[in-house]
C-alpha cells in the first residue's frame, strides 16, 4: 500500500492547488468590485467601447459638416449673386454707352455690314424673344460699336428697341451680346437692326 500513499498526497496535493486558485480569483473579484466603481483598464476598454459617447459624438461631428456645407452653399450662392449683380451692372452700362453713342447718328449708321442677328430658341430663353447680335471688327483697328436692335409686330410698327454693344473690339474679333424682348410671349416680334455704329 506504499504506491497508494503517494498518489493521494499529490491528488491532495491538486486539490489543494484548485482551492488555491477559486480562492485567488474570488478575492480578484472582491477586490475588483469593492474598489468604489474602478476597474481594471481591460475592462474599461471594454465598457467604453460601448457607451454612448462615441455614438454621441459622430452626431455632433454630422452636424458639424452639415453646417459647413451649409455656410459653403449659402456663401457660393451669395458670390455667384455678386457675380450675377456685377455682370448685369457691366451689361447695363455697356448697353447705356450703346445708346448714347447711337444718339447723334443719322440712318443707320457705319457699320451695319459688320452686324447680324440670330434667334435663340425659346427654350431656352423661358419663352422670351431673344437673338444674339453677332458684331465683327471688320476694320484693322481696335474699336467700339453700338448696335440698335428694334422689335417689330407684323404691322412694321416698332414694339421695343433695344440697345447692345461692344467695346474695345481688337480687329477681326467678334462680340455676341443679347437683345431680349419682354413684350408677351404671344405678340409675332421681329428683331431687325436699326442702327449699327463704329465708335
Amino acid at each position: 500500500m506504499l504506491s497508494s500513499t503517494p498518489r493521494r498526497r499529490t491528488a491532495t496535493a491538486l486539490a489543494g492547488l484548485v482551492l488555491a486558485a477559486v480562492s485567488a480569483a474570488s478575492l480578484v473579484s472582491c477586490s475588483d468590485s469593492d474598489n468604489d466603481g474602478s476597474s481594471s483598464s481591460a475592462s474599461a476598454a471594454v465598457t467604453a467601447s460601448f457607451s454612448g459617447s462615441a455614438p454621441s459624438a459622430l452626431a455632433s461631428l454630422k452636424e458639424s459638416v452639415k453646417a459647413s456645407v451649409s455656410a459653403l452653399a449659402s456663401s457660393a450662392s451669395a458670390q455667384a449673386s455678386a457675380w450675377l449683380a456685377s455682370v448685369s451692372a457691366e451689361t447695363e452700362r455697356a448697353n447705356r454707352a450703346a445708346k448714347n453713342a447711337l444718339e447723334d447718328v443719322d440712318g443707320k449708321g457705319n457699320a451695319t455690314a459688320d452686324v447680324s442677328l440670330t434667334g435663340k430658341p425659346r427654350s431656352e430663353t423661358a419663352g422670351l424673344l431673344a437673338v444674339v447680335v453677332n458684331i465683327t471688327n471688320s476694320t484693322d483697328e481696335t474699336t467700339s460699336y453700338a448696335v440698335q436692335v428694334d422689335f417689330r409686330d407684323p404691322d412694321g410698327k416698332v414694339v421695343q428697341t433695344r440697345y447692345v454693344g461692344a467695346e474695345d473690339l481688337k480687329p477681326g474679333a467678334k462680340a455676341q451680346p443679347l437683345a431680349i424682348s419682354t413684350e408677351a410671349k404671344e405678340q409675332q416680334l421681329t428683331a431687325v437692326v436699326a442702327k449699327a455704329q463704329r465708335y
